[in-house]
């Protein structure tokens, strides 16, 4: 890749004296592009989903919580459950998903850490799959607890009482005498966090470098007009 491209991907540099002078207007895009990183990083270490299962002869209910790789809880408990009605282990959900969750999360931060030195446009490349990693979260958390809903043993011991049915992946549901409550981890609220910081520093950066970029094409242009 020759110099020339390269330049035109990373966009203008900023001198020490004008970025000191507008301390405001280059710091912003960086320090929350920083934010933003610490918050994915510390997100590994909290759930990204939690799990309550309310039944009659469970007062205390069961509980299940779901980090990036890997599940905590009473999942052996609410698997028994399942095996009656047909369900599958949730061991065996999202398996692939829990085995690169955190080699993901890593390279998230490597790539905003790249798109803090970039100052053009394609920064947005870098950027935007972080942003829309907790909906892709959650749509694929709602496709496997529809797959395993609607994909009950036809051979299970209760099959007959209960139908097919798409478990509830946020908010209130259950079927029968259960109940369940499911809401968003620490880690998942945190990564949405990051997620908002990343669209106002695409605002910020914006606002930084494009008349930048702007004032070094018009340069480049004038000699080959005259």
């Amino acid at each position: 890749m020759s110099a020339g491209i390269i330049e035109k991907i990373i966009g203008p540099r900023v001198s020490p004296e004008e970025s000191a002078k507008h301390s405001f207007r280059y710091g912003t895009p960086g320090f929350m592009l920083l934010v933003a990183r610490v918050l994915l990083l510390v997100s590994l270490f909290f759930p990204y989903w939690q799990m309550e299962l309310q039944a009659p002869q469970y007062p205390d209910g069961l509980h299940m919580t779901a980090f990036l790789n890997h599940l905590t809880g009473d999942v052996a408990e609410i698997d028994g459950l399942n095996h009656y009605i047909g369900m599958r282990s949730l061991f065996e959900a999202a398996q692939l998903e829990r085995t690169v969750g955190v080699f993901i999360m890593i390279a998230f931060v490597v790539m905003l850490e790249f798109a803090a030195y970039i100052h053009t446009r394609w920064t947005v490349l870098l950027v935007a799959p972080v942003v829309f990693f907790p909906v892709v979260f959650l749509v694929d958390l709602h496709l496997w607890m529809r797959h395993f809903g609607l994909n009950l043993d036809p051979h299970a011991p209760l099959s007959n009482a209960v139908k097919p049915f798409v478990p509830t992946a946020i908010g209130k549901g259950g079927i029968g005498q259960f109940v369940t409550i499911a809401t968003p981890g620490t880690g998942l609220i945190m990564a949405a966090v990051a997620s908002i910081m990343l669209v106002v520093a695409l605002f910020f950066h914006r606002r930084a470098y494009l008349p930048l970029v702007k004032q070094k094409r018009a340069a480049a242009e004038t000699p080959a007009a005259n």
